[in-house]
Protein backbone atom coordinates (compact mmCIF):
# COMPACT_ATOMS: atom_id res chain seq x y z
CA UNK A 1 0.00 0.00 0.00
CA UNK A 2 1.35 3.50 -0.74
CA UNK A 3 0.07 5.98 2.20
CA UNK A 4 0.30 9.36 0.16
CA UNK A 5 0.05 11.86 3.07
CA UNK A 6 -0.32 16.13 2.75
CA UNK A 7 -0.68 18.69 4.63
CA UNK A 8 -3.94 21.05 3.86
CA UNK A 9 -3.45 24.13 2.26
CA UNK A 10 -2.48 27.78 3.41
CA UNK A 11 -5.26 29.32 5.71
CA UNK A 12 -5.22 33.34 6.36
CA UNK A 13 -4.57 32.29 10.35
CA UNK A 14 -1.17 30.36 8.28
CA UNK A 15 -0.33 32.81 6.49
CA UNK A 16 -0.92 35.57 9.26
CA UNK A 17 1.80 32.83 11.30
CA UNK A 18 -1.12 31.93 14.07
CA UNK A 19 -1.28 29.02 15.43
CA UNK A 20 -4.82 27.24 14.28
CA UNK A 21 -5.07 23.61 15.89
CA UNK A 22 -8.77 23.16 16.08
CA UNK A 23 -10.32 26.58 14.86
CA UNK A 24 -12.35 25.36 11.70
CA UNK A 25 -10.80 27.98 9.44
CA UNK A 26 -10.95 27.54 5.08
CA UNK A 27 -8.44 27.37 2.66
CA UNK A 28 -7.90 31.24 1.05
CA UNK A 29 -7.12 31.49 -2.85
CA UNK A 30 -3.45 30.56 -1.72
CA UNK A 31 -4.42 27.21 -0.14
CA UNK A 32 -6.76 26.68 -3.27
CA UNK A 33 -3.71 27.18 -5.63
CA UNK A 34 -1.56 25.02 -3.54
CA UNK A 35 -4.01 21.98 -3.91
CA UNK A 36 -4.01 22.43 -7.44
CA UNK A 37 -0.34 22.49 -8.15
CA UNK A 38 0.08 19.46 -6.24
CA UNK A 39 -2.58 17.29 -7.58
CA UNK A 40 -1.03 18.56 -11.17
CA UNK A 41 2.40 17.26 -9.77
CA UNK A 42 0.64 13.68 -8.85
CA UNK A 43 -0.33 13.52 -12.13
CA UNK A 44 -2.49 10.14 -13.04
CA UNK A 45 -3.10 8.70 -10.13
CA UNK A 46 -6.01 7.70 -8.65
CA UNK A 47 -6.55 6.59 -4.62
CA UNK A 48 -8.53 3.61 -3.38
CA UNK A 49 -9.18 6.00 -0.41
CA UNK A 50 -9.07 9.94 0.39
CA UNK A 51 -9.06 10.11 4.32
CA UNK A 52 -9.33 13.55 5.95
CA UNK A 53 -9.64 15.09 9.41
CA UNK A 54 -13.06 16.92 10.01
CA UNK A 55 -12.06 20.36 10.09
CA UNK A 56 -12.71 22.11 6.06
CA UNK A 57 -9.38 22.77 5.42
CA UNK A 58 -8.48 19.32 4.72
CA UNK A 59 -11.88 18.34 3.59
CA UNK A 60 -11.17 20.58 0.54
CA UNK A 61 -7.55 20.25 0.07
CA UNK A 62 -9.01 16.30 0.24
CA UNK A 63 -11.40 16.83 -2.96
CA UNK A 64 -8.97 18.63 -5.16
CA UNK A 65 -5.38 16.72 -4.05
CA UNK A 66 -7.85 13.29 -4.52
CA UNK A 67 -9.68 14.72 -7.06
CA UNK A 68 -12.60 13.22 -5.71
CA UNK A 69 -16.27 14.69 -4.56
CA UNK A 70 -16.48 15.82 -0.94
CA UNK A 71 -19.13 13.39 -0.06
CA UNK A 72 -16.66 10.44 -0.86
CA UNK A 73 -14.30 11.81 1.71
CA UNK A 74 -13.77 9.47 4.56
CA UNK A 75 -13.67 11.92 7.57
CA UNK A 76 -11.83 10.26 10.70
CA UNK A 77 -11.60 12.49 13.75
CA UNK A 78 -8.32 10.78 15.19
CA UNK A 79 -6.56 12.95 12.14
CA UNK A 80 -7.84 15.96 13.21
CA UNK A 81 -5.37 18.31 14.41
CA UNK A 82 -4.12 18.83 17.95
CA UNK A 83 -5.84 20.70 20.42
CA UNK A 84 -3.95 24.14 21.32
CA UNK A 85 -5.93 25.04 24.04
CA UNK A 86 -6.17 28.69 24.87
CA UNK A 87 -3.17 29.27 22.41
CA UNK A 88 -5.23 29.08 19.40
CA UNK A 89 -5.59 32.00 17.43
CA UNK A 90 -1.67 33.60 18.67
CA UNK A 91 1.35 34.83 16.66
CA UNK A 92 4.15 31.47 17.04
CA UNK A 93 6.16 34.23 18.28
CA UNK A 94 4.02 35.54 21.78
CA UNK A 95 3.17 31.89 23.13
CA UNK A 96 5.41 32.42 26.26
CA UNK A 97 7.81 29.93 27.61
CA UNK A 98 5.52 26.79 28.25
CA UNK A 99 4.07 26.62 24.64
CA UNK A 100 7.33 28.09 23.13
CA UNK A 101 9.57 25.09 24.19
CA UNK A 102 6.82 22.34 24.15
CA UNK A 103 6.52 23.42 20.59
CA UNK A 104 9.90 23.60 19.52
CA UNK A 105 10.96 20.07 21.49
CA UNK A 106 7.96 18.29 22.67
CA UNK A 107 10.47 15.61 23.07
CA UNK A 108 11.73 17.20 26.38
CA UNK A 109 8.86 19.45 27.46
CA UNK A 110 5.32 18.89 28.49
CA UNK A 111 2.11 20.40 26.81
CA UNK A 112 1.08 23.24 29.31
CA UNK A 113 -2.40 23.09 30.47
CA UNK A 114 -5.23 23.11 27.79
CA UNK A 115 -3.26 21.90 25.29
CA UNK A 116 -2.97 18.09 23.73
CA UNK A 117 0.00 16.16 24.93
CA UNK A 118 2.04 14.48 22.12
CA UNK A 119 1.22 11.18 23.89
CA UNK A 120 -2.50 11.64 23.31
CA UNK A 121 -1.97 12.29 19.36
CA UNK A 122 0.14 9.83 19.01
CA UNK A 123 -1.68 7.19 20.12
CA UNK A 124 -4.67 8.23 18.36
CA UNK A 125 -2.77 8.37 14.88
CA UNK A 126 -0.90 5.25 15.65
CA UNK A 127 -4.84 3.34 15.87
CA UNK A 128 -6.08 5.63 12.60
CA UNK A 129 -2.67 3.52 10.08
CA UNK A 130 -2.98 0.20 12.37
CA UNK A 131 -6.90 0.16 10.91
CA UNK A 132 -5.64 1.36 7.68
CA UNK A 133 -3.24 -1.08 6.89
CA UNK A 134 -5.85 -3.60 7.54
CA UNK A 135 -7.49 -2.18 4.49
CA UNK A 136 -6.83 -3.51 0.76
CA UNK A 137 -5.94 -0.21 -0.86
CA UNK A 138 -3.16 0.31 -3.15
CA UNK A 139 -3.25 4.09 -3.08
CA UNK A 140 -4.38 5.74 -0.29
CA UNK A 141 -4.45 9.70 0.58
CA UNK A 142 -4.52 10.95 4.08
CA UNK A 143 -5.53 15.19 4.43
CA UNK A 144 -4.91 16.39 7.50
CA UNK A 145 -2.78 18.71 9.60
CA UNK A 146 1.07 20.16 10.37
CA UNK A 147 1.32 18.90 13.99
CA UNK A 148 -0.92 15.65 13.35
CA UNK A 149 1.30 14.96 10.80
CA UNK A 150 4.48 14.69 12.47
CA UNK A 151 2.83 11.62 14.72
CA UNK A 152 1.85 9.66 11.34
CA UNK A 153 5.15 10.16 9.95
CA UNK A 154 6.78 8.87 13.51
CA UNK A 155 4.66 5.81 13.02
CA UNK A 156 5.34 5.43 9.40
CA UNK A 157 9.38 6.07 9.84
CA UNK A 158 9.03 3.68 12.61
CA UNK A 159 10.70 6.55 14.90
CA UNK A 160 11.44 5.53 18.49
CA UNK A 161 10.12 8.26 19.87
CA UNK A 162 7.11 8.01 17.68
CA UNK A 163 7.17 11.62 16.16
CA UNK A 164 9.03 13.18 13.27
CA UNK A 165 8.94 16.64 14.39
CA UNK A 166 11.19 18.18 12.28
CA UNK A 167 11.35 19.68 9.36
CA UNK A 168 7.67 20.68 9.54
CA UNK A 169 5.55 19.87 6.57
CA UNK A 170 4.36 22.99 4.50
CA UNK A 171 0.90 23.70 2.82
CA UNK A 172 0.33 21.04 0.51
CA UNK A 173 3.61 19.11 1.12
CA UNK A 174 2.66 15.38 -0.15
CA UNK A 175 4.65 12.69 1.77
CA UNK A 176 4.55 9.23 0.39
CA UNK A 177 5.07 5.80 2.21
CA UNK A 178 5.16 2.22 1.94
CA UNK A 179 3.73 -0.14 3.71
CA UNK A 180 3.61 -4.15 3.33
CA UNK A 181 3.17 -6.82 5.69
CA UNK A 182 4.35 -3.91 8.52
CA UNK A 183 7.18 -2.53 6.92
CA UNK A 184 7.35 0.97 6.35
CA UNK A 185 9.55 3.07 4.31
CA UNK A 186 9.93 6.53 2.48
CA UNK A 187 9.22 7.07 -0.95
CA UNK A 188 9.30 10.22 -2.30
CA UNK A 189 8.20 14.26 -1.34
CA UNK A 190 6.06 16.80 -3.75
CA UNK A 191 5.89 19.94 -3.25
CA UNK A 192 3.43 22.39 -4.42
CA UNK A 193 5.84 25.13 -5.46
CA UNK A 194 3.42 27.93 -5.11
Amino acid sequence: MNIWVTRHGQTDLNKSHLMQGISDHPLNARGLEQARAVRSRIGEVTFDAVYASPLDRAITTATIVGNVPRESIQVDERIIEMDFGRYEGRPYTGMGPAMTLYWVLPELFPAPKTVESVASMRARTTSFLKELEDKDYDNVLIVCHGGVIRGICGYLEDRSNGIKWRPKPKNCEVRVYRSENGQHSFVKDILADV
